[in-house]
């Protein structure tokens, strides 16, 4: 990290639609907004990352920052399972990145009731989400793997489509299906500690039926890494959730909105 730009001032700023690629952008570094770190500087990142994800689990920057200096085994795993997959290893080879600018709003308007980008359109606007506000990654030292930990960050509003989970306290349920889709200890971290600011009520409800249904649906499924969502957007959203092995969710999630 160089004087001119401290480490903490360079955490929080990047145009979304930049692609990963394995090219120099300068000396050390491996994409537009990487900051090589030293193991040090690493262990205390992550060890500051997580006082301050306890703390408040909704710090979502934290909990990424967590992500990239504690996950460099997982991302090998899941990026080893991508170029296994024919869809993605084409999600590797392309990079899609997901935000604003890279989506065609007015064609996701257009699509019929019922199909998986209506249904994604639908959660951001009831949600009052952007695609825009995922953080970018920049403390993974492999240029390959920042892609797969952005593509895991990009594709999480879709994750909520499929669960049919909002982004009030049921944020914890989709945490417990990443958890045990990735492995990623951010995810474990979220999954374990989320719940314990909740009401006695809400926990109960998460602990006897929605944690056991994201699990289960979270070991049944494929890597969810490795489905093109950009390209599966006219498709029913029921169909998709049968071809991933998503069970529709507990008919008492309304209960906790």
């Amino acid at each position: 990290v160089t004087r001119s730009a401290p480490l903490t001032a360079r955490l929080f700023s990047c145009p979304a639609g930049v692609p990963l690629r394995a090219v120099s952008h300068g000396a050390g570094l491996l994409y537009p907004e990487h900051i090589p770190t030293s193991p040090l500087q690493k262990v205390l990142l992550a060890a500051g990352s997580a006082g301050m994800a306890l703390y408040d689990p909704y710090r979502h920057d934290m909990v990424a920052v967590l992500g990239e200096t504690t996950g460099h085994r997982t991302l090998k795993v899941l990026r080893d399972q991508m170029k296994r997959d024919p869809e993605g290893a084409q999600i590797l080879q392309e990079r899609p990145r997901i935000s604003l600018s890279t989506l065609d709003m007015g064609k996701l308007r257009g699509l019929p009731e019922g199909s998986f980008g209506c249904a994604y359109l639908r959660f951001l606007d009831v949600n009052r989400v952007s695609p825009d506000t995922r953080a970018p990654t920049r403390f993974v030292d492999d240029e390959e793997l920042a892609y797969v930990i952005q593509r895991y960050r990009e594709i999480h509003d879709m994750l909520h489509t499929l669960l049919g989970m909002p982004t009030n306290i049921l944020e914890i349920v989709v945490k417990w299906f990443e958890a045990v889709q990735t492995g990623l200890p951010m995810c474990v971290l979220s999954a374990l500690f989320g719940p314990i600011q909740l009401s006695a009520q809400s926990l109960r409800l998460l602990i006897s039926e929605l944690i056991p249904w994201a699990v289960e649906n979270g070991r049944r499924a494929p890597c969810v890494l490795n489905v093109y969502y950009e390209r599966r957007w006219e498709q029913p959203l029921q169909a998709l959730r049968q071809e991933l092995g998503i069970t529709e969710p507990p008919l008492r999630v309304e209960g906790l909105v």
